[in-house]
């Protein structure tokens, strides 16, 4: 893996000076990560900010399926900058993985050197608290329908599709089949979705949004 080419593609170092990021770099360290092993629990991690250069990463909170990450993504805010002892997800390879890891000291030194990526930064935490936001919506969201469509959002891949058994999503969501099926009958004949055995294309990703 190239870091030269994988790196300045992600905005959060876009307008860093190289001097910069090369005293960033020199301090990061990359781990391959084998499909199936945890990269993180709630008492085993590191305080890092961590880039996922190859793969695909299931982040999780005991039962729930908060997200999917990809090549590209970041986690690791929330180990960062506070005394906690655990981390509040686990995430779990679906796929071999690469990922690069940057230390606090050198998150720190980026912040305190880069005005860009302090920005950047503050922007990427927002993004945070926004998508975290409408997870909770999502919980608290008064339908099935709308918990299903909630939950395709937060879960799509890069192909636009979630791969998941009807028995999972009942557990994902406490819902009953009978309930997941009807739901899934609202979602498509409004066009949104189409399912497939256990994978579920999302045709109209607006449509799930209201």
């Amino acid at each position: 893996m190239d870091l030269e080419q994988s790196l300045p593609i992600h905005r959060l170092f876009t307008g860093v000076a190289r001097p910069a990021m090369d005293r960033a770099l020199a301090q990061s360290h990359t781990v391959t990560c084998a499909k199936d092993s945890v990269i993180y629990s709630p008492h085993d991690f590191q305080r890092c900010l961590a880039v996922l250069l190859q793969g695909s990463v299931r982040v999780t909170k005991e039962a729930l399926v908060v997200s999917n990450l990809h090549a590209g993504d970041l986690f690791g805010a929330a180990a960062l900058f506070n005394d906690r002892e655990d981390y509040a997800v686990t995430l779990t390879a679906l796929s071999d993985c690469m990922v690069l890891f940057f230390p606090q000291a050198a998150i720190r030194a980026l912040l305190a050197e880069s005005p860009a990526f302090a920005e950047n930064y503050v922007r990427y935490l927002s993004e945070r608290i926004r998508f975290l936001s409408s997870r909770l919506d999502a919980l608290a969201a008064g339908t099935t329908t709308r918990r299903l469509a909630q939950y395709l959002l937060a879960n799509l891949n890069e192909h636009s599709t979630v791969a998941s058994s009807a028995t999972a999503l009942c557990k994902q969501l406490g819902i009953s089949r009978a309930s997941l099926y009807r739901a899934f009958d609202v979602l498509e004949q409004d066009g949104a979705i189409r399912r497939s055995q256990k994978q579920i294309q999302v045709i109209d990703p607006d449509k799930l949004q209201h």
